[in-house]
């Protein structure tokens, strides 16, 4: 028969797949001496049993009782007995940190007796129950199903009845009406009396965490974060103690180094007289650790000396929970802490600074995504003028958006296309969905350890905390500054998560720090250690890399700017994006003409301007591959619009007037070209193959653009690329064409122009005949976009807008396709391309050039896949360089996907 149940003495740290993250660092802590007190862990087999079947797993309640008895007799009570209650606390654990998604249930085993008990051995009525109405209210609405916004409102009437703030200035009489009006709420709404019994309080509780984990918002976490369904929860049994027994009793959360900034020093929020719900609740301000120095310096020496030594064991920054009970400090919880993009990296260098990891544990702790967040613009400090209000900097970047005051109309508004700033009090669990929606995330409430700060940290949303002078009207939905001025629900702030302040209006942005120092190699004085930690980061990952990054670009201030951010050459030079603008009218003539002469002199004026274009490319690009694909399009692109020049020529007519003959003759054309589906149409190789002259000009332009350069004494790697394969016959033609080209320019100039061909793989019948086409190709280069689009049969610009959504929310994609590589289906195709490739030619090239190339997850199947090179925007170019450093170093030791 499977165990179900671990003691904190029997497990550890590794242990995290069967006892949660939670549990298995309690146990942790336990083995290292630390004050934890005793309990034990439900695993997660014991939830994925519970789920799958709707009931209680066979022999879990057996082993349940076992423990708790061995729990009572070590703390010489019974749970809860009438006279000396032991209390306990149920808590979910996940293997992942999923903040305030699941339930959490204090103070098991109190009843209408056993209170009374608490009161005479704590000499402290009020206490006791203030701890029987917490319970009557987690359980009533965790356990039961009591929306719990009915018991909000209870104690928020009793509050103005009493005429107090908080509700720690509610006496014990006050109290004991509370807990009246509670239960009587519950039997109101469920027709169940709450239950007396506390082995009955424990099962349920212990069973509804289960249930916990298939809960709405611990499902819409789970996507947003890409944790899987199939894990499950463990739940923990702690003895209970408690924060909110007088002044010399209070909880807290503390961090062992900054998570927004990464700078050392403990950090962290502190509430007297309190229990760890109402700290990361917000629901009082809290004051800063320091305090807690002057308060109780020995219960905070006590913890210094603990964090250190968390923080020396698990080689990280450590999230802490903790509670001191009449002086006695308690450990209740630790985890390896959410932090910053800022803050990550600056940890990483300085933990490999202090020899606490190495350089490649270093880069295993940083991502793509977070230097992606690193490289997005900031506010212009020059142009913020006076903030409305100032708070606690919870989780830095700049966002401006419209005020909304609930979840319900960040989510509507922002589905309809608007940005927006969700502004609370305080954040609950249930604000999951307005948090994704929004750009930032405004309390009037909390630090940063509260339910906001911490959440939109691990999202990267920028968030600014317990800005105490605004007074958030959620019902009149407008909140009002300290000097009287009103904000109504709509009006566009500025919210800036960095210096914890928000400004009226939209505040010009500015680039980050990060990019002017990839720019220039100087960056901002004040962002000196974050600046430094991504250099040092880039440094080492462009060591132990085996992926070359190159870029996407096809000017050349794109291809001086990419080079400037590290790319390795260009992977994909788009040629339609050079037809554009005034070089359209050029393109017309081409399309129109009704003799080959009158095209030839159209392609032949075209021919300058795309050698100019190649020459300006190459030489940003010296020493450097440039891969240059031929034109990919469909020509009509390149022609006005169909229903404009319908438009244009029928007014013309209604008016009596004789329509424009170049009007008429372009409708002309694009009629005749017209197709359904014009992806799938006459576009890339095949437009060369049907157009007479078109790859010759183009190949004439990059050979002409290359001999001129090897004449300057320059170094041009230009390399052809073929679109849209499906047979090697057509490669094999565009090839013999590009063979003969370059030998007449090779004859003409007096230079040997020598250009690599290869061509795109963005059909599934070019990956499944892949090493047929490698008999012509000298390289591959993946274009995923189509590949996905042809693999799933979906037309991108239509089915992003109609249904990915509803398909992103049913968990049919755990991600958009053409954001991540969908591994199963193109990447088997990439897989199959790879091998029959390389088994016909062995030093076959082949990188993938779609925007999955700057994908952090997408880089890392690439390395994995065996490519060369992946190509990118040229913005996308560090964060591919550190997730190929990262993808070289996965497998190894220290490695960390954190």
């Amino acid at each position: 028969m499977a165990r179900y149940v671990y003691d904190f003495t029997e497990g550890g740290r590794d242990m995290a797949d069967l006892l949660g993250g939670k549990g298995s660092n309690l146990a942790e802590m336990t083995r290292l001496g630390l004050p934890v007190p005793p309990g034990f862990t439900l695993t997660t087999e014991a939830c994925r049993a519970f789920l799958a079947t709707g009931g209680e797993p066979a022999g879990l309640w057996e082993e349940v009782s076992a423990h708790l008895s061995a729990l009572e007799a070590s703390a010489g009570r019974v749970l809860g007995e009438p006279d000396d209650p032991l209390l306990l606390s149920v808590r979910s654990g996940a293997k992942f940190s999923m903040p305030g998604m699941m339930e959490t249930i204090l103070d098991i085993g109190l009843n209408d007796e056993s209170v009374h008990g608490l009161a005479k051995v704590s000499g402290s009525e009020r206490f006791a129950w203030d701890s029987y109405r917490r319970l009557v209210q987690m359980f009533g609405s965790t356990v039961m199903g009591v929306d719990s916004a009915l018991f909000e409102r209870s104690l928020a009437l009793l509050k103005d009845l009493r005429g107090v703030r908080d509700d720690v200035h509610l006496t014990a009489s006050d109290l004991t009406e509370l807990v009246e009006t509670y239960k009587n709420l519950i039997h109101l709404e469920t027709g169940e009396h709450f239950p007396q019994s506390p082995a009955e309080q424990l099962r349920r509780a212990v069973l509804a965490v289960f249930g916990s984990w298939n809960g709405d918002r611990a499902r819409l976490y789970r996507r947003r974060e890409h944790i899987a369904d199939d894990l499950g929860t463990a739940v923990n049994v702690q003895r209970m103690v408690f924060g909110n027994l007088g002044p010399d009793s209070g909880s807290g959360v503390a961090f062992t180094r900054d998570p927004a900034t990464g700078r050392p020093g403990l950090y962290g929020d502190y509430l007297p007289d309190a229990q760890g719900e109402d700290v990361v609740a917000g629901i009082r301000n809290t004051v800063p650790l320091s305090e807690l120095a002057r308060l109780d310096p020995e219960s905070y020496a006590r913890l210094r000396a603990h964090t250190d030594t968390l923080e020396r064991h698990y080689r990280d920054l450590c999230d802490i929970e903790f509670t001191i009970e009449r002086g006695t400090l308690w450990m209740l919880q630790t985890r390896v802490g959410k932090r910053t993009a800022e803050a990550a990296f600056v940890l990483a260098a300085e933990l490999a600074d202090e020899g606490l990891i190495t350089p490649d544990e270093a880069l295993a702790r940083v991502s793509g995504d977070g230097l992606a967040r690193l490289m997005f613009p900031r506010f212009d400090a020059s142009a913020t003028g006076t903030a409305l209000a100032r708070g606690v900097p919870a989780s830095p970047g700049a966002a401006v958006g419209a005020v909304v005051f609930d979840t319900a109309r960040a989510v509507r508004r922002a589905a309809a296309g608007e940005k927006v700033v969700l502004v609370r009090q305080e954040t609950t669990p249930d604000d999951l969905p307005g948090m994704i929606a929004a750009q930032a995330v405004l309390t009037s409430r909390g630090g940063k350890t509260s339910h906001a700060a911490v959440v939109a940290r691990g999202m990267g949303k920028v968030c600014v905390c317990g800005a105490e002078e605004l007074t958030v009207d959620t019902e009149a939905r407008r909140f009002t500054t300290a000097d009287g001025a009103v904000v109504e629900e709509g009006t566009v702030v500025s919210v800036d998560g960095s210096a914890g302040a928000v400004y009226a209006g939209a505040v010009p942005l500015v680039d980050s720090a990060v990019i002017r120092y990839l720019e220039d190699g100087r960056g901002d004085e004040g962002a000196r250690h974050m600046v430094g930690a991504v250099a040092r980061a880039l440094s080492r990952a462009d060591t132990v890399r085996r992926l070359e990054v190159r870029a996407n670009a096809d000017t050349p201030e794109d291809a001086a700017r990419a080079r400037r951010f590290g790319a390795q050459g260009i992977g994909l030079c788009r040629t339609e994006h050079m037809f554009l603008g005034e070089r359209r009218k050029l393109v017309e003539q081409m399309i129109l003409a009704g003799t080959d002469a009158e095209r030839d002199r159209a392609l032949a004026d075209l021919l300058p301007l795309q050698r100019r274009d190649f020459a300006g490319i190459l030489e940003a690009m010296d020493g450097l591959p440039v891969t240059i694909r031929l034109l990919d399009p469909p020509l009509h692109e390149f022609l006005p619009d169909r229903t404009d020049l319908a438009v244009r020529i029928a007014a013309a007519e209604a008016r009596g007037e004789e329509p424009d003959a170049h009007h008429v003759a372009l409708l002309t054309a694009v009629n005749r070209m017209h197709e359904e589906n014009p992806m799938l149409g006459l576009r890339g190789v095949r437009l060369g193959l049907v157009v007479p002259g078109l790859v010759a000009m183009q190949v004439r332009a990059i050979g002409e653009a290359v001999a001129g350069r090897l004449l300057s004494g320059g170094a041009p790697e230009a390399e052809i690329m073929v679109p849209l394969v499906g047979d090697v016959r057509e490669l094999r033609l565009v090839r013999e064409e590009v063979r003969e080209v370059l030998a007449d320019v090779s004859r003409a100039t007096g230079v040997t122009v020598d250009c690599p061909v290869g061509t795109m793989i963005e059909l599934p019948r070019a990956a499944l005949t892949a090493g047929r086409i490698a008999e012509e190709a000298e390289f591959f280069s993946f274009g995923t976009n189509d590949l996905t689009q042809t693999t799933w049969g979906f037309s991108r610009d239509d089915v992003e807008a109609e249904f990915f959504s509803a398909y992103l929310d049913k968990g049919v994609f755990p991600t958009s396709p053409f954001e991540t590589l969908d591994r199963d289906g193109v990447g088997r195709l990439v897989g199959i391309a790879v091998a029959e490739g390389r088994a016909a030619r062995p030093d076959l090239k082949i990188g993938v050039c779609g925007e999955h190339g700057g994908d952090p997850d997408s880089v890392h199947f690439f390395h994995t896949a065996g490519l060369d090179y992946v190509s990118c925007s040229p913005f996308r170019v560090p964060v591919a360089r550190l997730e190929a450093g990262r993808a070289a170093l996965e497998g190894t030791e220290g490695s960390d996907s954190r």
